[in-house]
């Protein structure tokens, strides 16, 4: 498996904002992530910038709708050039074959992967859910139906990162929640460090605020990819 790779999350609410931040950003960070917020508030313009520096795109949006919907979301995000989508495992057998089949018709095919749970949920939110399993099974059993349906891979905290990649060698494991060891949790419920999440198996780390709200965004950027090479 090749080295795993950060991915700085632009978790700001303007096109403004992003530039601003990308201009304190060291060019060794490759991957961007784009989420709900800053897409709503700009549109796909914003995805520009980060295509300028010749940079790869996480588009974050989550996606959890009938097949067919998904399916040309899908389509239309790859057009504009997208490198990594998310799509909710939770939507069903249908919609992810119908999304991984869309993805594998682009020309530039953007590889999928899908949520399990989100890493601000804990046990006690599972039983207000009405969910029965625990985390970790939960995340086994939709991450199983997500790569029997084409998809190439799951977001998971690193907590359950270890039972995915011994079930699914191939597969990318996208882990947000990083935080250093002396780092605010905020309202994360499952953290883990860099190296953790390396050990784990881990491919590609999501850090957002701890970056690019740091007073020098460029040391906290080199500090977590140190940690990850431990």
């Amino acid at each position: 498996m090749n080295k795993a790779e950060l991915i700085v999350a632009m978790d700001v609410p303007t096109a403004a904002a992003m530039e601003a931040k990308l201009e304190q950003m060291p060019d060794f960070i490759e991957w961007y992530k784009v989420g709900l917020e800053l897409f709503c508030a700009e549109g796909p313009a914003i995805l520009e910038p980060l295509k300028r520096r010749n940079k790869k795109i996480f588009l974050d949006l989550k996606l959890h709708d009938i097949p067919r919907t998904v399916g040309n979301a899908v389509k239309t995000a790859a057009a504009h050039g997208v490198n990594l989508m998310t799509v909710h495992a939770i939507g069903g057998r249908a919609m992810l074959e119908v999304a991984a089949r869309a993805a594998r018709e682009c020309d530039n095919p953007p590889k999928l992967v899908a949520v399990t749970t989100l890493t601000s949920l804990s046990q006690d939110d599972f039983k207000d859910l009405g969910i029965q399993r625990t985390v970790a099974a939960q995340a086994l059993e939709l991450g199983r139906l997500a790569i029997y349906s084409g998809i190439d891979g799951m977001v998971t905290s690193a907590h359950e990162a270890k039972v995915l990649r011994d079930a699914f060698p191939d597969a990318l494991l996208v882990t947000p929640g990083i935080r250093m060891p002396e780092g605010d949790v905020g309202d994360q419920k499952r953290v883990a460090t860099p190296s953790f999440a390396v050990e784990q198996g881990a491919t590609h780390l999501v850090v957002g605020r701890p970056i690019v709200q740091a007073v020098d965004p460029a040391a906290a950027a080199t500090a977590m990819l140190k940690d990850m090479e431990r």
